[in-house]
């Protein structure tokens, strides 16, 4: 994990006038330090999202497979998103203690609403025509899902990790007030400097980026397991 005990290493400002939103020298200079915090929100991103879909994934099954669940876990996990952030990471401080752990867990619970609903919603939506046919052809449940409910589904899944990924990418920021929010850090180190606007400014730009790149690659995977959606659009 790309991250050292004190959080991203110390960053140190660059005290020329007149305080600019850019400038090179403070990147040139502190790119090792920007480096390592832009990895530590890598991390916390892709973990946290992988989290919550383990554990989003069965809870909408659950769901699905008993109706009048579908309510009260929707529910909870609907309260859940409700709380504000600096919130939920304060009361989990307590009782955690580990600071990883804290931003890991509070970050986990914002995507199972999105990831649960999304997932749900795709379930739902295969016609019961389709698993008919697919019984009268043999299938067990196991199979069912995996083979015919599970790959027509796959489009609000990922649509919903889209959504549960970049959410989570400006979420982790707020970790950085518990000195461990990746390049959440930098920003609120870089407020905390004399509101040192280059620091504040690179990492935001980096941050936003970030949730670019993953927006991209997730479309880009959406399109690679589902082929017969691109053949859909172009009718």
């Amino acid at each position: 994990m790309p991250s050292s005990p004190g959080g991203p290493a110390a960053v140190l400002a660059v005290e020329a006038p007149p305080n600019p939103w850019w400038n090179a020298d403070y990147v040139r200079d502190n790119w090792t330090a920007i480096s390592l915090a832009l990895q530590e929100h890598v991390y916390l991103t892709w973990t946290s999202v992988l989290a919550g879909l383990l554990i989003a994934v069965p809870l909408a099954l659950v769901a699905r497979r008993w109706p009048r669940l579908e309510g009260p876990v929707l529910g909870v996990e609907g309260v859940l998103y409700t709380i504000p952030a600096l919130a939920l990471f304060a009361m989990l401080q307590p009782v955690l203690g580990l600071r990883a752990l804290v931003v890991q867990i509070g970050l986990t619970t914002y995507t199972l609403l999105i990831l649960s609903r999304n997932t749900l919603t795709g379930l739902q939506e295969v016609p019961a025509e389709v698993r008919e046919a697919a019984r009268g052809m043999g299938f067990g449940p196991a199979r069912l899902f995996l083979r015919v409910e599970l790959p027509l589904a796959l489009p609000a899944i990922v649509a919903g990790l889209r959504v549960a990924t970049v959410s989570t990418i400006s979420l982790v920021t707020v970790g950085g007030i518990f000195g461990y929010g990746g390049l959440g850090t930098l920003i609120y180190q870089g407020y905390n400097t004399n509101f040192f606007r280059a620091q504040i400014a690179t990492a935001t730009v980096l941050c936003v980026a970030l949730a670019v790149v993953a927006e991209l690659l997730l479309y880009g995977a959406q399109r690679a397991v589902t082929p017969w959606q691109r053949g859909r659009a172009a009718v």
